[in-house]
């Protein structure tokens, strides 16, 4: 499977179309460019930053700490967002050396750039990733790893094809008292582990804090509506809610390989989100998190569920916000699959009041609970300990205290890092096939081996999207 992308029109009237023949012109142009001179350049590792909405700002402010780390170019396709970059690692640097780019293809066939950051939305991350590859360029990209199995797929193939690094944005790995949780899990010290319960979180969040903006104008209505995910096409509502896209946003580009959708301010910057043509919802979004611990304290990083069933409350599915607003899966792991003593359940849940937000491992001798918010366990001994003692530590899992560090270390050591991209395609997978349950309305049969659906054309379909022309996924 592979990836190719030459959209002639993918940029705004502001910013001129790149045909095909025009980039490779430009592509061999940048490639010619000298190497950006550094301080010891044998030491430092140059960055690329692609992608400047909620997590890419986060990563690279980490990044520009680091003495050892370079961040040299940005790419963004909202200008207010690329300019915001540019300033940003400029100030940190004291001069005018971060080069700018509307086409992350122009950034990524520099040859002076070692490693790339990349935080765009879901819908984006396979042709992105992808491409990074294939360029050789380590890589640092959040999570999920992709919006479909299928594209996870390719990139974990370009990935390793290309032996590049990388660093998945499930950085739950490289904090404390996740990892003194796993361990003691991966241990034994509660025993065979029966059930694990994953707690997510439900409904929808404004990240981006345009829903107070949209429900004014929608106050003026003599209908109430005080949710995005009552407002439908072909309303009054959706009629208020539809603008013309900013000038400074490529609006074509940004839905890219997408369904065409009229543009809503409510869906786009960090809400993508809560609409399944771009992104996959609290599920989705959070299944690289606590469905990652749940999977490292297991020891399940390269294999999966082979039965799923989930059940979940959905808006319209043409609404604004349309993504599960509550769900429920069960996941069942089979031993003679994973290679653990017993069969092993999960449940994954949002908005279940006898799920707690974190992961639960349940077993024979006792059971350990984690989360952002707190650590517990049967036994109140290891509550209270920082990590477990060496001596109850027959297996020691990695190490990290810093996410974006670990990979610099692992872009050095050419080792793996701490969440490299086949766990990040395991720790998905259950989320994957939650939603194509939910969807589906019927238990989904997953070949772990041969990563397949059973039996179910229908439900198959699902593990890959249409791609809009003339975007592609080979």
């Amino acid at each position: 499977m592979s990836i190719s992308l030459f959209n002639s029109s993918s940029s705004s009237s502001s910013s001129p179309a790149i045909t095909r023949r025009d980039f490779i012109k430009a592509a061999g142009a940048v490639a010619l460019l000298p190497r950006v001179a550094r301080a010891a350049a044998s030491d430092r590792i140059t960055l690329g930053v692609i992608g400047w909405g909620m997590m890419g700002p986060a990563n690279t402010k980490v990044f520009l700490q680091q003495s050892d780390c370079q961040v040299v170019a940005a790419c963004d396709i909202d200008k207010v967002n690329l300019q915001a970059a540019v300033d940003t690692i400029n100030a940190h640097y004291g001069n005018q050396d971060c080069k700018a780019y509307h086409d992350y293809r122009e950034l990524l066939v520099r040859t002076d750039i070692d490693a790339v950051m990349i935080a765009v939305p879901d819908h984006w991350h396979a042709l992105v990733a992808v491409e990074a590859a294939n360029h050789k360029k380590d890589i640092y990209g959040e999570k999920p790893l992709a919006r479909t199995i299928r594209e996870q797929q390719a990139i974990v193939r370009a990935v390793e094809q290309n032996h590049v690094i990388w660093q998945t944005g499930s950085w739950q790995r490289s904090v404390a008292p996740f990892h003194k949780a796993a361990e003691i899990v991966r241990n034994g010290l509660i025993g065979n582990v029966v059930r694990v319960e994953v707690g997510l979180p439900a409904g929808y969040h404004d990240f981006a804090g345009t829903e107070p903006a949209l429900l004014a104008r929608l106050a003026t209505l003599p209908e109430k509506i005080t949710d995005p995910a009552l407002v439908l096409p072909g309303t009054p509502a959706w009629n208020l809610a539809v603008s013309d896209p900013p000038p400074q946003l490529d609006y074509e580009t940004w839905i890219g390989p997408s369904r065409m959708e009229p543009y809503i301010e409510a869906r786009v910057h960090k809400n993508w989100r809560w609409n399944y043509n771009t992104g996959g919802g609290q599920l989705m979004d959070w299944i690289g998190h606590h469905g990652d611990i749940a999977h490292w304290g297991l020891g399940f990083d390269n294999t999966g569920p082979s039965e799923v069933e989930g059940q979940g409350e959905f808006p319209n599915a043409t609404a604004i916000w349309n993504t599960a607003t509550k769900y429920h899966i069960e996941c069942l792991y089979r031993k003679e699959v994973t290679g653990y003593p017993i069969d092993v359940r999960m449940t994954i849940a949002g908005g279940s009041p006898a799920i707690n937000m974190g992961a639960k491992w349940i077993g024979t001798d006792g059971w350990v609970w984690v989360d952002r918010s707190g650590f517990d366990a049967s036994n109140q001994d290891w509550v209270k300990m920082d990590a477990l003692p060496d001596d109850l530590r027959k297996i020691k899992l990695y190490e990290s205290t810093e996410h974006r560090r670990n990979f610099l270390d692992c872009v050095r050591s050419r080792k793996p890092t701490i969440t490299p991209v086949e766990v990040a395609h395991h720790s998905t997978i259950p989320g994957h096939l939650g939603l194509i349950s939910m969807l589906t309305e019927r238990k989904v049969h997953w070949n772990v081996k041969e990563e397949k659906i059973e039996d179910d054309a229908a439900a198959a379909e699902l593990l890959t999207r249409p791609y809009r022309a003339p975007y592609q996924l080979a």
